[in-house]
């Protein structure tokens, strides 16, 4: 006679709500909970920004041959509805355009009395929706004027570039490649350093990456694709110090939050980073939160040192170069002072199922005990 065995695969006892205990911890839920509300910031954030741009208080230059007659346009477009233009004035189209150039102003309306056509000078590779704002406010003026408006590109993005998205592009696959090269390096043994060597080595190996990151990225984008004009050496220069920047942030999040970290650095680089970057719309045309917080971020101070690189000689880079210095410098701050702050109490391995602060189950038999 045969006898019934007890299969030793069989679930836990206790019906289907005990299954999904077993299944679902409460950790895994919370993390879930966790990433849902990342989701959601992510659409509000974007939508946010992009769903509604309006020009505000854009830079433009005035010149005109007559003092008087520059001072009155400036008061005339500075009190525009809305505000949409923050007009100064221009000693003459030369000074107006060497404006331009060092990035102080974003276009010049160069007012000729003589005759009913005016001149507004722009520059797309700052951003074609910026110039087309610019045109269109400055249009609608001299249109009620009954006059004309003759457009010149002063600084025009390059034929590959389409719609000077380039440089945003590069610098958002730069910043991707920051936080999940630091993912993996903290993830791939534990969730926080052990001791400030594997610190010093995770940023070390980080600084590796970013150097080559920053080199294959600048080749691809100009040489390759004939994307981006300029030298490869400055942008290869800001591309290595964007991936370092975003991938140290993240080490940082990670020594002060364990794998939560992760989360932490997407919300600060994807959700907050990417929209006030002033790629698709330069910082005069996003909501006042947002071109606030912009340049202060590793991807918008990336985006307008990158375009200053391609566009403008590198005028207007030193102030976005020394924001990325910052976030450099205070995440490997912050990294080796949480490796310090633990020294002897590693974090357990990423989806072992264990909290952060419980002991790392050793890899080998006899790993971590006197073998005789």
């Amino acid at each position: 006679m045969t006898q019934r065995t007890e299969n030793s695969d069989a679930g836990p006892s206790g019906g289907f709500l005990a299954e999904i205990k077993d299944a679902v911890t409460t950790r895994a839920a919370l993390l879930v909970l966790g990433v849902l509300a990342l989701q959601l910031a992510f659409i509000t954030s974007y939508i946010g920004a992009f769903h509604h741009p309006e020009p505000s208080e854009i830079p433009i230059a005035v010149a005109a041959p007559v003092e008087q007659l520059t001072d009155r346009t400036v008061q005339q477009l500075d009190a525009l509805p809305g505000k949409p233009l923050d007009a100064r004035a221009a000693a003459d189209k030369a000074a107006a355009t060497e404006q331009i150039q060092n990035r102080d102003v974003d276009g010049a309306l160069i007012v000729n009395p003589a005759g009913t056509t005016d001149e507004l000078l722009v520059a797309s590779g700052a951003g074609a929706s910026l110039s087309q704002a610019l045109t269109e406010v400055v249009g609608l003026v001299e249109k009620a004027q009954g006059r004309s408006l003759k457009v010149t590109d002063v600084a025009p993005a390059d034929k590959g570039d389409a719609r000077g998205l380039s440089s945003f592009y590069l610098v958002i696959g730069w910043c991707v490649g920051g936080y999940l090269c630091a993912a993996i390096l903290a993830i791939s043994a534990g969730a926080r350093p052990a001791n400030s060597a594997r610190a010093v080595i995770r940023l070390g190996a980080l600084l590796l990456y970013s150097i080559a990151a920053g080199l294959l990225g600048t080749v691809i984008a100009g040489p390759v694709l004939d994307a981006l004009p300029g030298g490869i050496m400055p942008l290869w220069g800001l591309g290595t110090l964007v991936v370092f920047a975003v991938g140290a942030i993240t080490l940082a999040f990670q020594g002060l939050a364990g794998v939560v970290g992760i989360g932490l650095a997407i919300l600060l680089v994807v959700v907050l980073g990417n929209p006030s970057a002033g790629g698709a719309y330069p910082y005069p045309l996003l909501p006042p939160f947002w071109s606030a917080i912009g340049p202060a971020l590793p991807p918008g101070a990336g985006t307008y040192a990158a375009r200053s690189i391609s566009y403008f000689q590198g005028n207007g880079a030193g102030g976005p170069m020394l924001v990325l210095a910052g976030w450099a410098v205070l995440g490997s701050a912050v990294t080796l002072a949480c490796a310090v702050f633990r020294k002897g109490r590693p974090g357990a391995a990423v989806g072992s199922g264990l909290p952060d602060d419980a002991p790392s189950v050793p890899r080998f038999a006899g790993e971590g005990t006197d073998a005789r």
